[in-house]
């Protein structure tokens, strides 16, 4: 889990946050306000100031809150002068919102409150339902309103275009008044009381909120619009109470609870999504009559309440079905409040002490938990004004004997006895000299006297622990001091002591010393516990499996030298092992030097492993039966082991077995099941038959036992051990189990393949939905919840432990996903819509297919490993949308629903969700704090060098790019946001750094100007969708763009060159594909949705493209892999190359180190030394010859071109692959031609080279012109024949390729110079307006 934080303002009104990773109150940014009250969610927290005005703290994040701003310009067709602004008294405005009621002027929109700032200028949208519009962006209709279409037709008589702005908020971090823009008449009075909950009502608006509050007159406001767009909310509406309300508390859901004047309590009933003000209030009696409620505070299904005589008191059976619960009981301990936070955790103020208490052992079956704990937590401050003492004495520095002078007095120790101290209370004035005497100590002695600019050493802090409010901890004595303000019955706060260390001498007047930067602002010593007055647990997540560092004081060393004691890295624990591992290696290797003419005295030995399980029978009668299996290993006189496993069955009475070798099977897959522990075991012939055997065990961990035990022995055969290579394959099961493959040479290998259903896989541990892998080893992973997660380099957890598992780098993994069931009726004439059905009609509770019935009673998780988190739910998310009560309608079942009723409706289905659970461990580390719905890391070749990049889509639809990812921090630093104008759902970047992505609409986008030195591009350009066809994923390899549709069309991008890197049409490949991977060979490999077998069909199967060559990027065929159950594959770290034969294939991409930049020793020698492109001329021509080859049809040598004239070839970072291009440019002598666009290079005359701006060092001069022509005649390489076949000597001298080869692009007209910007048809630059890269 990320971490969170508990928000508290302590008695003098400072707010402090504690994270549940750290041990120390930190303040909260300005600290010039002072607050009484805050409530807080995960994103934000609202305050009540001590001047009553609402504040709200918007935390920080790399994605920037954007909200869009539209207008519409109207326009109407006249005889005369054409479209124009000049409308019929009866239209609309020139200028409205998009319903055209309200007249909205580009100049009239303004920000909303200072807190905002501009992003961009106006600009024109040029997309229209997923589909590039004209240009101007212009939509045509018959008149005001109708249908609006993207082409002009005769009959258009109005249009309209739509012009968009964004507005960014910019006060993160900070607090930020809230506006108020209501009549001031009907301003509301000031607030005394504020609570915050009520996101999980609803998903529409993202990120939406309920914001509550309570005058000092009694009234109840509520704060609208209020939504992670916008954080501010609209204005504020006043709800009706049948009474003086003082307190109010919202939950979460849908739970409102406040208390009256009267000692009442009033309960909120009717929230919904749709009305999430309510429609009405009950009255709930307090515990005892003569002691009213004084404080409420509500979670998600749970009540807390403090009576006037402190007591606490527990609210039973309260849930969304009855939020006035039933009873009333009464816990231990006194509390001045109480505050319900996330998943219904509890946190006090005790009534004693003023500490924050924690209640433990709440859990969804114990809501109302166990016992009391305090937080022992100290200030980040108690800790800098103690730590310079204690970190002296504790390094061994001792100082006596000493003369000192007034403003060098030592701070006082944790050790120090307390005594009464002569300062002044915080609200009384200090007397001058005090005043100097703190000045000239701060300026005396600055290391004793931390500031806000140095930061200063942590301190322990000795804090007993209470097990109940009840009992005080040990506190040095104190006297009251008179409090600056408050409005409710507070205890006074202690002094703090200070007196100097036993031992010491004390000069004089050492009582009226201040020994902190701001005196008057330290109301206690370093010595006691903060004094709180509020606290606030609603953005603080505690889970069950967490330990928490709040209840116990840093012991031993002080805390200063704890802080500046370097950490201790997982990489450097296991450096220390492996060297630990690898000098007791060595001597045993020694050791054993001695003895190896000795004979083996066992040469082999047996060890068998036998249990009880249950066995699919895939033949009659088709049910689980009852089997003995055994396990036998081998181990040879080599080492090696070989296992064979044993399946004992009785058929007919006769008793049967069948076996399978272990160095055999590819796969061991825990199988979906709800009644069953089971798994699968496939060999290659079990895989092409889509015939596993299944095994399942009587409990679960039965299961795990036998599952780590057979998949390490299927290691061990075949000798498969540790963590994956960095090139290895990685998959996700629908179950979420998380595979990895190492592949062959001959994987991709083009003559004779490796079929992929050889493939051996083994589970990694941990539970993902997503993988993303990269050849240098950054492996991402998301889950169920949209959380990130990047591989540690560990292998096992969950089930694997012991020899299956690595000692280090596993850490707890958690995740949540939603289980979906359906709830069917049929519309009757005299009823209405009930549940009963048509003979013929589907369960009127089932699954979304209707095959399969599903109640909510008895619908259980997907395993037994799963635990529900929530009730059950309507889901309003669903495709095609829901009327106010979730019902979708259809002619009849099955059919295409949508979300309202006609006349021609018969049946209705609604969808309930629910929520589950999952706890286990792996290799894997969180990445917070923003959740992912998508994520692509680059598909580089191994050895390259610098930073990877990392592109990913936030569950909100936000682009972002991941800076300062690499080998060493594979989680990276921060992320940079890139601006769309519509949320985006998928991306995906190439080896050459060209990013593709699909928006919400289903249309393509292409990023331009992406580079390692520009990460995040310039701006986006609109790739048109195949016909009536919505994408839903795209996958970029090196230098071909796949996509797939929603019904599952695979789709090639053709025409894609390195002038033209959009394309220019889309190839249907295939059907039936659910998933697509694109490698950085360009290799394809896909989970099919259906495959069918000689004996059953499977669901979700790994598939290989074959045949994919650099002449036919989309292959010949497929080649069946493992499956079913498969739901994602990852092929981008592979770029394991097939071994390479005598002759070099035709269209293979060539290796920069295959060419020999000095065959015959004539270049000088800083070239033959420096052989890159940027240096070598030759190598330059080479690289494009076989870069010309790779794009038949698209580039070509010019025929007249010949090497005397080529002075200059310049391949701009040019390698193989295509990594960077550079625009072609035209030659400025009449005759010469361009060198159509070679890689990217570019060619000059002899005339031409005066004008030529690069250095005379870099280019080949006239002497060495005679020696090139002389290497390509006399010493053609032998991979040139089978590159350019047919090669002819032009006149010059030189070798050109007959223009029949290469293609239409060669061609005896003079070529024209491509734009520096193309434009194809269906090709649409966005407006930089917008849609830059933004920090």
């Amino acid at each position: 889990m990320p971490a969170s934080v508990l928000w508290a303002v302590d008695l003098f009104g400072r707010v402090y946050t504690l994270s549940t990773a750290g041990q120390y109150w930190e303040p909260c940014r300005d600290t010039q306000l002072e607050f009484k009250r805050v409530s807080a969610v995960r994103q934000c927290c609202w305050g009540i100031a001590a001047d009553n005005q609402v504040y709200v703290y918007v935390c920080a994040s790399d994605v920037p809150i954007r909200h869009r701003e539209e207008a519409y310009e109207n326009q109407r067709w006249n005889p005369v002068g054409g479209f124009c602004e000049k409308l019929l008294p009866s239209d609309r405005w020139p200028w409205s919102d998009v319903s055209g009621l309200q007249h909205q002027p580009l100049a009239g929109v303004a920000l909303p409150s200072p807190h905002w700032e501009w992003e961009s200028d106006w600009y024109v949208d040029e997309n229209f339902g997923g589909e590039p519009t004209e240009k101007g962006g212009w939509t045509y209709a018959i008149d005001f309103p109708a249908t609006y279409t993207r082409d002009k037709k005769w009959n258009s008589c109005v249009r309209r275009r739509r012009w968009i702005r964004y507005r960014r908020y910019k006060s993160r971090d900070s607090w930020a008044k809230i506006p108020s823009k209501d009549d001031p008449k009907q301003l509301p009075d000031p607030f005394n009381d504020l609570s915050v909950g009520g996101w999980e009502i609803t998903d529409e608006p993202v990120g939406r909120l309920s914001v509550w509050a309570v005058s000092l007159q009694g009234k109840v406001w509520y704060r609208e619009d209020v939504s992670h767009p916008n954080p501010e909310g609209s204005s504020w509406s006043l709800v009706d109470t049948p009474g003086e309300v003082v307190q109010i508390s919202c939950g979460p859901h849908d739970l409102l609870w406040a208390t009256l004047w009267e000692g009442q309590a009033l309960v909120r009933e009717g929230i919904s999504r749709h009305d999430p003000k309510g429609s009405s209030w009950s009255i709930v009696e307090p515990p005892m009559a003569e002691n009213g409620i004084t404080h409420i505070s509500v979670g998600v299904s749970v009540v807390w309440a403090i009576t006037k005589d402190q007591k606490v008191w527990f609210r039973r059976g309260v849930n969304s079905h009855n939020p006035c619960g039933t009873s009333w009981i009464e816990m231990v301990g006194e509390m001045v409040m109480v505050n319900v936070g996330l998943s219904d955790q509890v946190w006090g103020i005790s009534c004693e002490d003023r500490a924050i208490y924690f209640r433990q052992g709440v859990t969804p079956s114990e809501l109302s938990g166990k016992t009391w704990k305090a937080i022992a937590a100290s200030r980040e401050c108690d800790r800098s004004h103690s730590g310079s003492s204690s970190s002296l004495l504790s390094a061994g520095c001792f100082f006596g004997d000493e003369v000192r002078a007034s403003g060098e007095s030592p701070a006082p120790s944790d050790t120090d006895t307390s005594s009464e101290l002569d300062r002044p209370g915080p609200d009384q004035p200090r007397p001058a000299d005090s005043l100097d005497s703190t000045e000239s100590s701060h300026k005396g002695s600055p290391a004793l006297a931390p500031g806000p600019d140095r930061p200063a050493a942590g301190a322990a802090e000795k804090t007993g622990q209470a097990e109940g409010p009840g009992e005080e901890a040990s506190s040095p004595a104190s006297t009251p001091a008179e409090l600056p303000w408050t409005n409710i019955d507070l205890k006074e706060p202690r002094k703090a002591p200070g007196r100097a260390a036993p031992g010491l001498p004390e000069p004089p007047g050492l009582s009226s010393l201040g020994l902190l930067p701001l005196g008057l602002e330290e109301p206690y010593g370093a010595d006691d516990h903060p004094l709180w007055a509020w606290v606030s647990g609603g953005g603080c997540t505690v889970e069950t499996h967490t330990t928490l560092k709040w209840f116990s004081a840093p012991v031993g060393l002080s805390s200063a030298v704890q802080t500046l004691a370097p950490p201790v890295t997982p990489a450097q624990t296991a450096a220390w092992r492996k060297q630990i591992l690898q000098q007791l290696t060595e001597r045993t290797k020694r050791e054993l030097e001695n003895f190896r003419h000795y004979e083996q005295a066992v040469e082999q030995s047996v060890w068998v492993k036998t249990g009880t399980l249950q066995w699919w029978c895939d033949w009659k009668p088709h049910k689980w039966v009852d089997v003995r299996v055994a396990l036998e290993q081998f181990t040879g006189h080599d080492g090696t082991r070989d296992s064979i496993l044993f399946i004992y069955y009785v058929l007919h009475e006769e008793k049967k077995y069948i076996h399978l070798f272990l160095n055999e099977v590819t796969v061991l897959v825990p199988v979906l099941n709800e009644a069953k522990h089971s798994f699968a075991l496939y060999t290659p012939e079990r895989t092409r038959q889509r015939w596993p055997a299944r095994l399942a065990a009587a409990t679960e961990q039965e299961m795990n036992d036998w599952l780590a035990l057979l998949s390490l022995s299927c290691c061990e055969s075949r000798r498969v051990h540790g963590r994956p290579s960095p090139q290895a394959i990685w998959s996700v099961t629908c179950k979420g189990d998380v595979f990895v493959s190492e592949p062959s040479l001959d994987l991709e290998a083009p003559d004779h393949p490796l079929p992929c259903d050889q493939l051996f896989w083994r589970q990694m541990g941990g539970h993902l939905q997503v993988v993303e892998a990269s050849s240098r080893g950054v492996v991402w992973g998301l889950g169920y919840d949209h959380t990130a997660w990047v591989y540690t380099g560990g292998y096992g957890g969950g089930c694997f432990q012991g020899l299956a598992s690595s000692t280090s780098n596993i850490y707890t993994q958690s995740d949540v996903k939603c289980v979906y069931i359906y709830e069917n009726q049929r519309w009757n004439p005299v009823t209405g819509y009930t549940s009963r059905g048509l003979p013929t009609d589907r369960y009127m509770w089932s699954d979304a297919s209707g095959l399969q019935e599903r109640t909510k009673a008895g619908t259980k998780p997907p395993s037994p490993q799963w635990t529900w988190v929530s009730d059950w739910y309507v889901d309003f998310g669903v495709p095609g949308g829901t009327d106010q009560e979730g019902w979708q309608y259809a002619s009849d079942f099955p059919a295409s629903y949508r979300g309202y009723k006609t006349m021609k409706d018969f049946v209705r289905r609604r969808c309930w969700a629910r929520k589950c659970k999952l706890v286990t461990s792996g290799p894997w580390l969180e990445v917070a704090p923003i959740a992912l719905a998508d994520v692509s890391i680059i598909p580089e070749s191994p050895g390259t060098e610098g930073s990877i990049a990392l592109w990913a889509v936030s569950d909100k639809g936000d682009v972002l790019c991941r800076l300062g990812v690499s080998e060493l921090n594979p989680a990276g630093s921060s992320w940079l946001h890139v601006g769309t104008d519509q949320p985006f759902t998928c991306v995906s970047v190439g080896a050459c750094h060209q990013v593709w992505a699909v928006a919400r609409d289903g249309s393509a986008f292409y990023r331009g100007s992406v580079s390692p030195s520009k990460p995040a591009g310039d701006c986006w350009y609109h790739i048109p969708s195949p016909p009536k066809q919505r994408l839903k994923q795209v996958s970029v390899g090196q230098t071909s763009v796949f996509a797939l549709d929603e019904n599952g069309n695979l789709w090639y991008r053709q025409g894609i060159t390195p002038s033209y890197p959009q394309g220019s049409s889309w190839e249907h490949v295939s059907n039936n594909v659910r998933k697509v991977s694109v490698g950085p060979l360009d290799q394809v490999w896909v989970i099919a949705s259906k495959v069918q077998g000689s004996h059953s069909l499977s669901r979700g199967t790994v598939c290989h493209r074959t045949g994919v060559q650099p002449r036919e990027p989309t292959g010949q065929g497929w080649d069946y892999g493992i499956g079913g159950g498969w739901d994602h594959i990852s092929i981008r770290a592979n770029a394991t190359r097939a071994p390479r034969s005598g002759s070099q294939e035709a269209g293979t991409p060539l290796q920069e180190a295959d060419l020999d930049p000095d065959p015959l020793g004539t270049l000088p020698k800083h070239r033959a030394s420096t052989p890159t492109p940027q240096a070598l001329g030759l190598t330059g021509l080479l690289l494009a010859v076989s870069q010309a080859a790779h794009f038949p049809g698209e580039h070509g040598l010019c025929p007249k071109l010949g090497v005397s004239q080529l002075q200059y070839i310049s391949p701009s970072t040019l390698t193989t692959g295509c990594t960077k291009w550079s625009p072609p440019e035209r030659c400025s002598e009449a005759g010469t031609h361009q060198a159509s666009a070679l890689a990217g290079t570019w060619c000059t005359t002899r005339a031409h080279m005066e004008e030529d701006t690069n250095p005379p060092e870099a280019r080949l001069g006239e002497a060495e012109t005679k020696p090139l022509t002389a290497l390509l005649q006399n010493h053609r390489p032998p991979w040139l024949p089978v590159l350019w076949p047919q090669l002819t000597p032009s006149p010059m001298g030189a070798l050109c390729p007959e223009p029949r080869e290469v293609g239409a692009s060669v061609s005896s007209r003079p070529a024209q110079p491509l734009p520096a910007e193309p434009r194809g048809p269906g090709f649409s630059p966005r407006g930089q307006a917008g849609l830059g890269a933004e920090a």
